[in-house]
C-alpha cells in the first residue's frame, strides 16, 4: 500500500516525465525544421541531428553521460558503414581518427594532473592546505567557499584550469570530511572558479594563449591601417577578476538554492559512524578541544587521576611549543597535565561541561590544534573484538597499557548485551572472549591491529591511507618541474604534466597501481569520446554554417548587439566542441564581422577567446567532467547552477569589456 510519502514522491516524477516529453518533442521538431531548411550539404544535416541527440542524452540522462558520449562516438564511426544509405560519400569522421581523443593533449593532460594531485595528497601536503583553509574559514560553507574558490581561481590564472582543479580536489575532499559538509556543496564553486580564473591572464586558458597567434594570422590578410596589436599578459586581468568575483559572490549568495547535496559523492564524514554507535551501544560521545590555563587545579594531575572520575577520555595532547601527541607510544595513563597544555577529549556533553567547570578549563568552539591529527580522515571511533585465543583474555586495559602500546583509547566495553562506559572504570575490567571494545584510534593504528591476532577489527570501512611525508621533497620537486615546463617552455602541456606524473611514480611517491586508481576513467572516456563529435562539427562545415546563420540575423544591429551575438555563439560552440576549436573557428569570422560593422576587430577576437570559457551549462568542459564523479553531480545539477552562471558571465563580460577596453 502506498504511503503519503510515496504519493508525494510520485507527483514530481510524473511532471518531470511530461516535461521531458514536451522538451524532447520540441528538440526533434527543431531538428526536423533544421534538416528541412536549405542546408549546404547532407553532411551538415546529419551532424546537426547528432548534435541534437547529444544534447538530449546529456540533458535528460537517458544513460550515463560517459555512456552517451561513447555511443555518439560509435555512431560517428558507423556512418562510414552506412554512408550510402545516409546519402553520404564517406563517413562523418574518418575511422582512422575516431579514437584520436584518447591520445589527445587534453585527455592525457587530465590523466597526468590526476596522478600529480594524488601524489601531492599522498605526501600530506594537501592535508596541511586543508587544515590551513579550515583554520581561516572555520567550518561554515559561507566562509569556506570564497577561500577555496578564490585560491583556485588565482592558481588557475597561471596554469591550466583543469590542473588547478585537480590539484585542489583532494583538499576539498578533506575539508568536506572535517567540516562535515557535502563535497557537492564545495566542488562546483571550486570548479566554476577554476574556469573563471583562466580569464585573468593571457596564459590562463588555451584560447587566450592561442589568441595572439590567431591575430597575427588575421593581420596577414588585413591592410596596414587595420592591423591589430597583440594583447599583453595582463590586458584581460580587470575583466577576469570581475568574472571571478561574480562567481564567488554568486555561490555565496545563491549557493544554498542552486547547489545540490548529493548522496553519491565520495566524501567521508564521521556523522554516519557516530549515529551507528549511538544507535547500537547508546554512546553519545563528541570530540572537544580544551586548553589548560595557568594555575588550574588540573596541572600536575595524571590522566589516570581524572579520566574515570570525571568520565572523560583524553585521546590527544599538545604541550606548549611541542608537537601533537596521538596514537601508540605517545599517551599513557601516567601522562601529567601541564600549564598551557591543549587536550583532545572524548566525552558526553554533560560530562565535559562538568569537567571544564571543575578545573576552570577553556573549551574551544571547534578543533584548532588537532584539526589535522584528529580529522575524520585520520582518526575516529571503531569497534574491536577480543577473539578466543587472544593473549589479552584475563588482562585489563590497564594491565597492557592499551592506549600507549596499541594506540586505542577505550571509551566503552560491550559484554553480554550490556554496554559499560568510562565511568564504570572499564579499563580495570579483565577481558573475556567476545568482548567488543568501542575505541577511539587513528586509522593507521587500526590498520596495524588488523594484523594483530589479539584483536578482530570489526570496523572495516575506514580510510586506509598510507601517507608518505618522507617523499614530500620528491613530490614538490617533480610538481615544480612540471609547473616550470608548463609556464616557461613551449613543450606540449601533456608532455610537461606527464613528466611530473612519471617522476612521482619513479621516485616512489605513488606506486603504479595507486596512479591507476587516481585516474577517473569516467572523465577520460567522457572527454575522449566527445572529441570526434567536435571534429565532425568542424570538418563538415557545420560550425561555420551555424556561425554564419546566426551572425546574418544580427548583422545590421548596434555594435554591442553584434558583439553579444558573437559571445553567445562562442558560448554555444564551447559546449559542443573544444574551446580551442571554437576559438580557431570563430576568431576569423568575428574579425570580419567587426570590420564590416566598423568595430575594433581585436576586441571582437578577444570576445571570442574569453567567451569560450563560459562553459558551465553541461559537463563537457574538462573541469566540470573532472568534478562530476567525485561530487556525484548529475547533468540537471549543472544546468540549474550553470544556467544562471552562464547568463551572469555574458552580462559581466560585456559590461567589463566596454568599461576597461
Amino acid at each position: 500500500m502506498n504511503t503519503l510519502a510515496d504519493e508525494e514522491q510520485t507527483v514530481p516524477q510524473t511532471r518531470l516525465l511530461s516535461l521531458k516529453q514536451i522538451i524532447s518533442a520540441g528538440l526533434f521538431l527543431l531538428g526536423a525544421v533544421l534538416l528541412a531548411m536549405n542546408v549546404p550539404s547532407i553532411e551538415i544535416a546529419w551532424v546537426t541531428a547528432l548534435l541534437l541527440l547529444t544534447i538530449y542524452l546529456f540533458a535528460f540522462e537517458v544513460v550515463g553521460v560517459d555512456v552517451a558520449a561513447i555511443m555518439i562516438m560509435v555512431l560517428l564511426g558507423l556512418t562510414s558503414l552506412a554512408a550510402p544509405l545516409m546519402g553520404l560519400s564517406a563517413g562523418l569522421v574518418d575511422t582512422q581518427h575516431l579514437f584520436d581523443g584518447f591520445s589527445s593533449n587534453a585527455v592525457i593532460s587530465i590523466i597526468a594532473v590526476m596522478i600529480i594531485g594524488a601524489g601531492l595528497d599522498r605526501t600530506g601536503i594537501m592535508s596541511q592546505v586543508a587544515a590551513f583553509i579550515l583554520k581561516i574559514g572555520g567550518k561554515t560553507e559561507g566562509r569556506i567557499i570564497p577561500i577555496i574558490s578564490s585560491t583556485v581561481a588565482i592558481i588557475s590564472s597561471f596554469m591550466q584550469n583543469v590542473g588547478a582543479a585537480a590539484l585542489f580536489l583532494p583538499v576539498v575532499s578533506r575539508i568536506s570530511a572535517r567540516a562535515d559538509l557535502p563535497m557537492s556543496r564545495l566542488l562546483m564553486p571550486m570548479g566554476f572558479c577554476a574556469i573563471l580564473g583562466g580569464t585573468v591572464t593571457m596564459v590562463g586558458s588555451s584560447p587566450l594563449i592561442l589568441l595572439n597567434d590567431l591575430i597575427k594570422t588575421s593581420n596577414s590578410a588585413l591592410p596596414e591601417e587595420m592591423q591589430m596589436e597583440a594583447w599583453g599578459l595582463f590586458s584581460v586581468t580587470p575583466i577576469g577578476l570581475l568574472l571571478v568575483a561574480t562567481g564567488v559572490i554568486y555561490f555565496v549568495l545563491a549557493g544554498r538554492f542552486v547547489l545540490p547535496a548529493t548522496k553519491s559523492e565520495s566524501s567521508t564524514t564521521a556523522a554516519g559512524a557516530m549515529q551507528y554507535f549511538r544507535d547500537l551501544y547508546g554512546v553519545s560521545f563528541s570530540l572537544f578541544e580544551l586548553v589548560v590555563p595557568d594555575g588550574s587545579e588540573l596541572v600536575g594531575k595524571e590522566l589516570d587521576d581524572i579520566e574515570t572520575l570525571y568520565k572523560v577520555r583524553v585521546i590527544a595532547n599538545k604541550r606548549p611549543g611541542g608537537e601533537s601527541q596521538v596514537g601508540p607510544g605517545t599517551l599513557a595513563r601516567d601522562t601529567a597535565i601541564e600549564n598551557g597544555m591543549v587536550l583532545g577529549v572524548i566525552a558526553e556533553s554533560r560530562n565535559i561541561d562538568h569537567f571544564v567547570d571543575t578545573f576552570g578549563l577553556r573549551k574551544r568552539n571547534e578543533l584548532r590544534t588537532f584539526t589535522e591529527s584528529l580529522a575524520a580522515t585520520k582518526a575516529g571511533i571503531a569497534e574491536v573484538l577480543i577473539p578466543p585465543g587472544s593473549k589479552l583474555i584475563g588482562k585489563s586495559a590497564r594491565d597492557v597499557w592499551m592506549r600507549k602500546v596499541y594506540g586505542i583509547a577505550m571509551i566503552a566495553l560491550h559484554r553480554n548485551g550490556e554496554t559499560m562506559r568510562e565511568g564504570d572504570d572499564i579499563r580495570s575490567i579483565p577481558f573475556v572472549a567476545g568482548d567488543t571494545l568501542v575505541v577511539h584510534t587513528t586509522w593507521e593504528a587500526l590498520a596495524r591491529l588488523e594484523k594483530d591476532r589479539n584483536f578482530v577489527v570489526v570496523t572495516t570501512e575506514y580510510p586506509r591511507e598510507e601517507l608518505r611525508p618522507h617523499k614530500v621533497g620528491w613530490a614538490a620537486l617533480f610538481f615544480s618541474i612540471a609547473l616550470f615546463m608548463v609556464l616557461f617552455t613551449d613543450i606540449r602541456l601533456s608532455v610537461a604534466l606527464l613528466t611530473g606524473a612519471m617522476g612521482m611514480i619513479l621516485s616512489g611517491v605513488l606506486s603504479i597501481e595507486e596512479a591507476y586508481e587516481a585516474v577517473s576513467w569516467k572523465t577520460v572516456f567522457l572527454l575522449a569520446s566527445l572529441i570526434p563529435l567536435g571534429l565532425a562539427v568542424e570538418s563538415t562545415g557545420t560550425a561555420k554554417w551555424i556561425a554564419e546563420q546566426t551572425l546574418s540575423v544580427v548583422g545590421q544591429q548596434p555594435i554591442w548587439v553584434i558583439q553579444s551575438a558573437v559571445a553567445i555563439l562562442a558560448t554555444f560552440f564551447t559546449l559542443v566542441m573544444s574551446n580551442v576549436g571554437a576559438t580557431v573557428l570563430l576568431v576569423p569570422l568575428a574579425v570580419n564581422i567587426a570590420i564590416g560593422a566598423g568595430a575594433d576587430p581585436a576586441i571582437f577576437a578577444l570576445t571570442v577567446a574569453i567567451a569560450t570559457s563560459n562553459s558551465f551549462l553541461i559537463p563537457t568542459h574538462q573541469v566540470n567532467a573532472l568534478i562530476m564523479g567525485p561530487a556525484g553531480y548529475r547533468v540537471p545539477d549543472f544546468m540549474r547552477a550553470g544556467g544562471i552562471m552562464t547568463v551572469l558571465f555574458l552580462v559581466v563580460m560585456m559590461v567589463a569589456m566596454n568599461l576597461f577596453l
